[in-house]
Order: C-alpha cells, then structure tokens, then sequence
C-alpha cells in the first residue's frame, strides 16, 4: 500500500529526510520551566482553553522563532519503507483548511456531531484538530465496527456526519436511511464513492485562513463510546478540559516527555488512549508524535521500528511487550529508547522482570477508563511495585470507596473512587450523554465510582483487583459480554449464552462462550461448529470481540430470578471454584 506517497504527492510535500536531527542542547534540557512550559496549574482552571489555538499553533510559533529543533510534529511509516513527517506549521495550516472544510463545504457548526471512524492515516489527526478548532464534537469509533454498530452510533448520537475510508462507506450506505441527522459524508480513498464527498481534495483547495473558536474549557469537545455490560454503549462526553490536563505539571511528571523525544503510541484511533496518547501528551510540549500505520499488529516489526528509529518513549498495552519479548531475537537492547509506559490491562510481575533483564528497562504502567483518561501510574523515578497500578495521579484524588461513597481503611478491597465534589477535577468526564440515570449510577456520594474493584496501600499505591460489572479485557480492548452475546443469539444454534473472560498464557485474558445449542445442533460436529459461530460473530460485530474459546454446555448456572450467574463462570475458568 503506497498511501503515504501518494499523500505526501497530492499535499507537494518532499521526501523526508532519513536523518534523525537532535533539538539543541537549549531545548534538550530544558527543564519544565521553560520553553513548552505548562502555563496553567493543577487546580486553577483557566474560563477557556483550545488544544488546536493554545497548544498546537504555540509550538507554530516557537518553530517560526527557531525555539524549536528541527524534529517533525508528526511522523508516519508503514511498511513499504514510506514516511511522511509533518511539523507544527504544516499540521496548523492543514488543520485550519480541515476546519474550513467542516464549516464551510459540509455546514457543520459548533456543537455539531461528527463520527470519525479511520485508521493510523493523517486524516484522523487532521479532523480531530479541525473539529478542536470549529468547535464541533467528534466521535472516534475503530475500524473493526461493524454494520450494526455504526448504525447504532449514529442514531443514538444524532452524528451530522462521518468521516470514514473506501471500506466501511458501503456498510454506512446501507443504514445512511435509517439515520434522519445523517448529511454529511466524508471518504478518505485515492478513490471516489458517489454520494461521498473527497475529504483530501477538499482540504488541499481549502483555504488555510481560518479563526478559532474561542471554547470554554467546560465545553464539550469529543465523546467516546464504552464498551457496555447489560446493555449497549454509553457516550461518555468530555470537554475541553480533558486536553489541558496534558498542560497540567502533575500531568507532566507521569511520562516527563521533552521537546526533544520520540513518542510512540501504539493505541487504535477509536479509543480514548489515543486522544491522550497519540496527541494531547506529545504535543502539549512540543516533542515528535511516532506512528507506524500498523494494520495488523506484527511484533517483528516493532521491533524492527525500534531499533531502526531513533524512538525514545513507547506506550503500548501488556500484550504488545508479550509478544515481543516471545518473537524477538535474543537481543532486545534498543539504542534510543528510555521509557516504556503500559496500561489497558494487569501487567503480570513475570513480563516486567523479564522486560527489564532482556531490555534494561522498566516498564511503568498507568490505568484509567474512557470516563477519566489516565487516572493514576508509576511516574518515571518513582518506586516501581510489581503488581501495582501507581498511585493516583493529581488533580485526581483516588480513594478506595464502598459502595455509599465511604472512603475504606487502608489494605481494605473496594471500589476505585474520584473525588469529585466540591470540585470535579479537570479531565473527568461530564457525564454519559443523553443518560442521566446512568450519569447518577455512577455519582457515589462525593466520588466518581469507577466500578472497579481494589485496595490502597499505606504509601498510597493502588493494587487492581477486577471489575464489579462483567467487562473483559483483553489486548488492551474492553469487551461487553452483551454485545457478543446479542451476536450469538442471531446464530440459528444458540438457545443462549454467557460470555466471561478467560484466562491465557499470552493474551492474558480472552472472551469464552458458554452456549446451550438448540435441539436440532446437537448432533453436529462441535469443532465445526464452533469455527461457524466464530465467523458469525465477526460478522456482527468488531473481530476482536469474537470468542477465543467456546464451550458448550447443557445449562446455564443461573440465579433464582433467572439471571446468568457470570460471577460462576468467572471462578470456574480462573480456578476458585
């Protein structure tokens, strides 16, 4: 796939360098109170705050003034040797004609709804930054979304528009009827769709002129989709604030990233980690922002980049690290890089020491949810306890709460809990939109309750325990038995189903299937049919969704009110029963 050259044609931008050129010592070392320097504190809240008018023309500026290295903004590869490395000017002045696109060619104003579902391309980041800058609220979703669940999403948000690629646009044209607010559609493709308009083309004879909305930090900037336990996916809505955490020196001291660094993160564009990691963090002071298009995820080119790159910072699920360290060749020893930082899911004791013996280096690990972006982690320096998530990470105040809100003695398991009265922190979510009663489920006296379960220790470290509902993590991807249950039910074999998660030597977790086959499958083949009902899943709904395992069963364990008992199935494949 040659889509970074033909991107790199259609925008007139040179072959990049190969080079790799260090910022200046100046800007090299300097310390927090300099250049990039956050201009807000943790608890000071300014009345408004824009990432694309605040952050990202600021370092516009700087490089205009020669305050900045050499080093590009953004910085994409794929496999076929291609790159394409954009600065702080270009991504302003691109930004801007996405925009102008945005308001002017498609109609969208502030407060406006658009759904943005894309791979690792430049156009994700050229929409997001365009929406910052119009004021009009964008919804990532993953690639791997499906039919159902796209039509889903825009219904239930009243989306404007969408933004997707050459793949998914038959899937919206097959629902676009069912989706009345439905105007705009913008496709990403070297080809045209009818009924599609050519967001590349538009942008490119766009005009770079563009005044940004002045947004109150209160206002609303994106929603994120949950992934649902007995029912289907809340919005989870956050404002502006969620990207002057990134501003904020408590902020800064969890990855302590400078001017001069490499970052790459290896989140999918549809969840929240990337908003945050792929984005808010390396830019807010200014360093390199490292993505590899990465369509199917490969350890041996991960570890081919990291050792080709001059990559200093690396933020990536457990999986990621699993994996490399059972591919890689015998010497993992990466010439730049300084940090790895790891989250999504339990980092096991066993892979961070055999991370540290074969790399050298620490793995640091942070936690957070859709409804709070990063919430705590191991700052790098800090004490590193195996097993432990961190501590919390401020303005978050965690405490470990029952289920009235009651802060719990120390070594005492419970709910995860933020305070959030009588000030709700910066970069806690505003609420599940549309859905106040969901919004009050979660408003646990003076905290957020996260539902997950842990306990504190003395030194303030967190120790994760496991969630309260029935969600499943599994590769960093949190997985709503619901949704694949709803999928197995349309299947003519299942009578019903119970999905939990299941233990794994490598993914950690997977998503198990108990299924009562209805009466006219009993005689079939099991092995066959368990591939059949695999493929049926992953034809309804995203493909990491689809249960790994699956056992069949006569049925269900199930309380006296009829209700699934999970929690059995749960202790069962963990052993506890």
């Amino acid at each position: 796939m040659q889509w970074l050259m033909k991107f790199r044609v259609l925008w007139g931008i040179r072959k990049p360098y190969r080079g790799f050129h260090p910022a200046p010592g100046y800007l090299r070392c300097q310390p927090l109170s300099g250049v990039g320097a956050p201009r807000w504190n943790d608890y000071d809240v300014p009345e408004e705050f824009n990432f694309a008018s605040d952050v990202l023309d600021y370092w516009t500026q700087m490089e205009k003034e020669g305050k900045r290295g050499p080093n590009p903004a953004l910085w994409l590869v794929n496999n076929q040797g291609d790159e394409l490395k954009w600065s702080f000017g270009e991504l302003t002045d691109l930004s801007r004609r996405a925009a102008n696109v945005l308001t002017q060619t498609c109609g969208l104003q502030q407060g406006d709804r658009l759904a943005l579902i894309l791979p690792r391309v430049p156009e994700w980041w050229l929409v997001v930054i365009g929406c910052i800058r119009a004021g009009i609220i964008f919804m990532p979703g993953t690639i791997q979304l499906k039919a159902k669940d796209i039509l889903y999403r825009l219904q239930v948000s009243k989306a404007k528009g969408i933004v997707t690629t050459d793949t998914l646009a038959p899937e919206v044209d097959s629902l676009a009827s069912e989706c009345p607010t439905l105007k705009i559609k913008l496709l990403v493709s070297d080809h045209s769709h009818q009924g599609w308009l050519d967001l590349r083309s538009l942008i490119k004879s766009a005009s770079p002129d563009h005044t940004c909305v002045k947004s109150k930090t209160v206002d609303p900037m994106a929603i994120f989709f949950t992934s649902g336990t007995t029912g289907l996916p809340k919005m989870v809505k956050h404002c502006h604030g969620f990207a002057l955490r990134s501003s904020l020196p408590s902020c800064r001291k969890m990855l302590q990233l400078k001017t001069s660094d490499i970052f790459w993160c290896f989140s999918d564009t549809g969840w929240i980690l990337a908003l945050f990691g792929c984005m808010m963090e390396p830019w807010t002071v200014g360093a390199t922002l490292f993505i590899h298009h990465l369509p199917q995820f490969d350890p041996k080119v991960v570890e081919q980049m990291l050792l080709k790159y001059p990559i200093t910072h690396s933020l990536a699920v457990p999986l990621v690290y699993r994996m490399i360290l059972r591919h890689a060749s015998t010497s993992l020893r990466f010439p730049t890089l300084e940090h790895c930082i790891t989250g999504g899911e339990a980092l096991l004791p066993e892979d961070q020491e055999e991370w540290r013996r074969r790399t050298g280096l620490l793995l640091y690990e942070i936690y957070g949810q859709t409804e709070t972006g990063v919430s705590c982690g191991t700052p790098q320096g800090m004490k590193i306890k195996p097993g432990s998530m961190g501590k919390s990470m401020p303005p978050f105040d965690i405490q470990i709460i029952d289920d009235q809100g009651n802060t719990l003695p120390f070594n005492t398991e419970g709910n995860i809990g933020i305070r959030m009265k009588p000030t709700r922190p910066i970069g806690l979510f505003m609420g599940y939109e549309d859905n106040p009663v969901k919004t009050s489920e979660v408003e646990c006296g003076d905290f957020y309750n996260s539902g997950d379960r842990a306990t504190m220790d003395e030194e303030g470290y967190i120790w994760f325990l496991g969630r309260k509902d029935d969600i499943i993590t599994a590769s960093g991807y949190r997985i709503g038995p619901a949704e694949v249950e709803n999928a197995l039910a349309e299947h003519p074999a299942v009578a019903e189903s119970a999905v939990v998660s299941s233990p794994d030597p490598i993914r950690r977790e997977v998503v198990k299937a108990f299924i009562v086959l209805t009466p006219e499958f009993l005689s079939h083949d099991r092995d066959q049919l368990t591939k059949e009902l695999q493929q049926h899943v992953k034809s309804l709904t995203a493909p990491y969704k689809y249960p790994r395992k699956v056992e069949f069963v006569s049925e269900l364990p199930k309380t006296i009110t009829g209700k699934i008992k999970r929690s059995d199935l749960r202790k069962k494949e963990f052993g506890q029963m």
